[in-house]
């Protein structure tokens, strides 16, 4: 998840330096995209392609994108492994040779692009596009919430619908103000449907929300959606 400005601001006050965001996976080498380094303004994005990398946003046709339009982020350049081990790794490239990342991207007019969320984890409200990061972000500025995280549940009228897990500052805070503070600050199809209460949120060993923990939570919470 990207840094937030007030994250970079504090950043820039403690070291003087500023904070320079990126890109990269272990499949490219680690680096993909970064920030210019002079540049001392936060902009909130991942930059642009390092040297010699070519990255392309493409639907789920693989048809590349328009500008500031939401689609998976493929990469190509010396950096990009050819393949996985003794696995067939035809499906994870296209057929112009770009790695498929499963992250979701956007990029401006001026060729920055801006990391969404996961492929995975994107939910499909009604044929809407929604990405748990921008819930996420949206309801942590919510009054009592410590954490929180959202994922897709199905839904028989809209195929999916979203569900929050938060982990509450006390004991005061209600669905009914998660609620209300979802209906002023979100559209309406990305307003969580389902709220549930927890102590903490399952993580990796980097503290990173397992998301596909809580989809397991769910469904075995909720067999009949089975």
């Amino acid at each position: 998840m990207a840094a937030t400005e007030q994250t970079a601001a504090r950043w820039l006050e403690v070291t003087g330096c500023p904070m320079v965001e990126g890109w990269g996976m272990t499949e490219c080498v680690a680096v993909g995209t970064n920030n210019i380094v002079i540049d001392r303004k936060f902009n909130s994005t991942i930059g642009t392609p390092g040297p010699s990398v070519d990255i392309i946003v493409i639907d789920e046709d693989g048809k590349e994108v328009g500008v500031n339009q939401a689609g998976e982020l493929c990469i190509k350049g010396p950096n990009v492994m050819s393949g996985y081990f003794n696995k067939d790794s035809s499906s994870d490239f296209t057929k112009e040779g770009y790695f498929r990342t499963g992250d979701i991207v956007s990029m401006d007019e001026k060729g920055y692009f801006r990391l969404l969320d996961r492929k995975k984890d994107m939910i499909l409200v009604s044929g809407f596009n929604v990405f748990p990061n921008e819930i996420e972000s949206v309801m942590l500025d919510c009054k009592g919430i410590i954490e929180c995280a959202v994922i897709g549940i199905p839904d028989e009228h809209q195929g999916e619908t979203v569900k929050i897990y938060i982990v509450p500052a006390d004991n005061n805070v209600t669905k009914s103000d998660i609620k209300e503070f979802a209906i002023d600050n979100l559209t309406g199809y990305k307003c969580p449907r389902h709220i549930e209460f927890v102590t903490e949120l399952p993580k990796s060993n980097v503290g990173k929300i397992l998301r596909q923990k809580l989809r397991e939570k769910h469904m075995s919470d909720n067999p009949q959606t089975l």
